[in-house]
């Protein structure tokens, strides 16, 4: 047992281990259970792929703007209580979501991705903080097998998804089970995470300092980092499904399985990650998987039939997987500074969330939606460029922390 662990009872942080798992697996469910259903929301909708792009937007909005306060809140209030709040928002949009299919409402069906977007964003980095503290509390590589929790959770969803519509249930009747379904879980996972420290009385709350961590170069470029990869894995969650059915002419459950052989991808490589970055580092494994991401996304784009273009989601699937794990841990190497810097990166990534659906959108309108997904190129080529940031704080080149500053 380390020095970290002696401070708590090994059974509470493999308890909390747990439930940061149980939260990483249920917001995969949650983003699945509708994202595999977007021919379904998309047609039932009446919406143009265009139009559809900019209901997406609807969702990353919510995120992108709640994301800034999502650090201070955890700073608080605590981790448990971000996530409960942020899923008790994710529930209700869904719900709203539904609704808005049931009732052909565009605009209904937009604030509910508005209000997911939100619960969403706090719940993310409410979860990756409390990884995060697990991790250094236990020494061992772990954010990697959290979000391999999220990817399985992806994996459920997208099986579900695939199966709701092979079934035909409507996706307004799945979308409202799992909403119920959520807020259970996440209800009875976060009453193990790490308990709050107590403050004394009369002792005043130090402040967030997130308008320093704004202000810090190497922040920013992890933040880079994330977007990068966020924008690689995002356009595939948005569009994936979609762009097999369309440029392929397959039906909706297959497009809903390729959706699932990007994700299973996502989570074996997640899985295994921890033993990668212990072996040869953050840099290298992070330019090596945006080299796979690379080689599949070109299958995707140009293979001459479904089969391999099925193993170009596989390897972009496996592609993605690690920037935004690795991301977080380098933005939480500090204990002290953790929360507002896992806030700032993940501002910057979620701005991949925020322009990518628009943007595929559009240029699918003007090139077809397979030859969209090729500006993901970009995205690739940033993150080979700055991966460099994401090297651990060595004592030397920690970044102080300044408690004066606001």
């Amino acid at each position: 047992m380390t020095e970290q662990t002696g401070t708590l009872a090994r059974a509470t942080l493999e308890r909390a281990r747990i439930a940061v798992g149980i939260a990483f697996g249920v917001s995969g469910l949650a983003f699945a259970s509708w994202i595999s259903r977007t021919p379904a929301i998309r047609d039932a909708l009446d919406l143009s792929n265009a139009q559809f792009g900019l209901l997406l937007l609807c969702m990353s909005a919510g995120a992108v703007s709640a994301l800034p306060l999502s650090g201070p809140l955890v700073h608080a209030v605590g981790p448990r209580r971000t996530v409960l709040l942020g899923a008790s928002a994710v529930t209700v949009g869904i719900l709203a979501v539904a609704a808005g299919v049931t009732l052909g409402v565009p605009a209904l069906a937009g604030a509910g991705l508005f209000l997911t977007g939100t619960g969403v964003s706090s719940w993310d980095v409410a979860m990756n903080v409390e990884g995060a503290d697990v991790e250094r509390r236990l020494a061992r590589p772990l954010m990697p097998r959290f979000h391999a929790g999220f990817s399985l959770g992806t994996v459920t969803g997208a099986l579900a998804g695939a199966g709701c519509a092979w079934l035909g249930v409507p996706v307004d009747w799945q979308l409202a089970a799992t909403s119920l379904l959520v807020i259970v879980a996440v209800a009875a996972a976060v009453r193990m995470f790490l308990p709050v420290p107590v403050r004394e009385p009369g002792v005043t709350a130090p402040r967030s300092g997130v308008l320093q961590a704004w202000r810090e170069p190497r922040t920013l470029l992890v933040g880079l980092v994330v977007l990068a990869f966020a924008f690689t894995e995002g356009v595939a969650n948005d569009w994936l499904t979609l762009a097999i059915v369309d440029g392929y002419g397959v039906g909706d459950a297959v497009g809903a399985v390729a959706f699932g052989v990007f994700v299973a991808a996502m989570t074996v490589a997640r899985m295994f990650g921890g033993a990668a970055l212990e072996r040869w580092g953050r840099v290298p494994v992070l330019r090596a998987t945006a080299a796979l991401a690379l080689v599949g996304l070109t299958l995707v784009v140009f293979a001459p039939g479904l089969p391999l273009a099925l193993l170009g989601a596989l390897l972009w699937g496996a592609g993605a997987s690690l920037g935004f794990p690795v991301g977080m841990s380098a933005a939480a190497d500090e204990a002290d500074r953790a929360a507002v810097r896992v806030s700032v990166v993940s501002s910057i990534g979620y701005t991949a969330f925020l322009a990518g659906p628009p943007l595929v959108g559009f240029l699918a309108e003007q090139v077809g939606i397979l030859r969209s997904l090729l500006v993901v190129l970009g995205a690739l080529a940033i993150g080979l460029l700055v991966a460099g940031a994401t090297r651990p704080l060595s004592d030397d080149a920690t970044v102080r922390s300044d408690s004066r500053q606001p």
